[in-house]
């Protein structure tokens, strides 16, 4: 019999587009530790993309493809519970629930809303009330430990606060979530030195083809200095490069960047190399995935199985307390 594991764990990832560098050190690496010794709850987050990616076919693939990369990746379905958001449509009601508990003035407060607006997209109710489908995501499966990074700092506060407020008005009934808030979540630099995002367009992609992830690469932004002078280490190149080293690693570039003769073209080709190095494991397992959709369709069915056995537990507990259960 295996050990019980520590602390139920969830997380999820937008099927937003190709993944990059950013997700992968941001959320997806430590997901992939958190299986071995933690319940770990993961899903594709669908219903939150519709709220910037309204192209049905767009989307389809998308959630497909992301399926793929957190397999390949090394998500495994037997130590996790693996899921499409849209195939536990269970969320959608505790949204509806908690909704009806959730100040307006909590929603005014929220930052990302403002960012995206400010950023040119659209308004919908749906971006509006992202939080709200958000803290369904986490309190519907007990979550008891969040992993997210400083944009998400704020969600997984209204997340808590609502559980609190639901928990002070029918009793003890939603687990509270504690955020874990890792550091690298928050430095993970894209090309022009901004936080890799798909929304700025300055993302390392890891499954596309050599050429256009070295294209990328050489587009690193440098600086102008002097090859014998000492280079920046507060650069993106620097901390990209850094991701891929153990810390004597770290040292050692640290030192090549303070001595002579370092050229920001030769960095960027052994990175390019670390990269490909790196993920080329991962690259034939994702290729593999992919001439065998009905392997990952299934693995996803199971998935949400799963997902669905607990969430009907929290939600009966819920429609109780509430008074939908009549």
């Amino acid at each position: 019999m295996s050990a019980k594991k520590n602390l139920r764990v969830l997380s999820g990832i937008q099927p937003s587009g190709a993944l990059h560098l950013g997700n992968y050190f941001g959320m997806m690496a430590r997901m992939i530790k958190y299986q071995e010794e933690n319940e770990l709850f993961c899903f594709i987050a669908n219903y939150h993309a519709m709220t910037t990616l309204p192209n049905s076919q767009t989307l389809s693939s998308n959630t497909f493809n992301a399926a793929c990369d957190f397999l390949a990746l090394g998500l495994d379905p037997e130590k996790s519970t693996f899921w499409v958001q849209s195939d536990v449509p269970q969320v959608t009601e505790l949204t509806w629930i908690l909704s009806s508990h959730a100040s307006v003035g909590l929603m005014d407060r929220a930052t990302s809303y403002k960012d995206k607006i400010a950023r040119g997209i659209k308004p919908n109710m749906g971006l509006y009330s992202y939080p709200v489908l958000m803290a369904a995501d986490i309190l519907l499966f007990d979550s008891q430990i969040v992993p997210v990074g400083k944009d998400q700092k704020q969600h997984l506060e209204m997340t808590r606060d609502m559980a609190i407020r639901f928990n002070n008005t029918f009793g003890e009934t939603l687990i509270v979530p504690e955020p874990d808030i890792e550091k690298v979540s928050q430095l993970v630099p894209g090309i022009d030195g901004q936080k890799m995002s798909k929304s700025y367009n300055n993302t390392i992609p890891i499954f596309d083809i050599e050429k256009k992830i070295r294209k990328k690469i050489m587009k690193i932004v440098t600086d102008t200095t002097d090859v014998d002078e000492p280079k920046d280490k507060n650069t993106p190149l620097f901390q990209i490069y850094s991701l891929f080293l153990d810390h004597a690693g770290q040292n050692e570039l640290a030192s090549r960047y303070d001595g002579k003769g370092l050229q920001y073209g030769y960095i960027k080709q052994e990175l390019f190399e670390k990269v490909m190095d790196h993920f080329g494991p991962f690259r034939d397992k994702r290729d593999q995935l992919q001439s065998n959709p009905t392997q990952v369709y299934e693995i996803l069915n199971s998935g949400a199985k799963k997902a669905q056995s607990v969430a009907n537990e929290v939600l009966d507990r819920v429609r109780s307390a509430s008074g939908i259960n009549y």
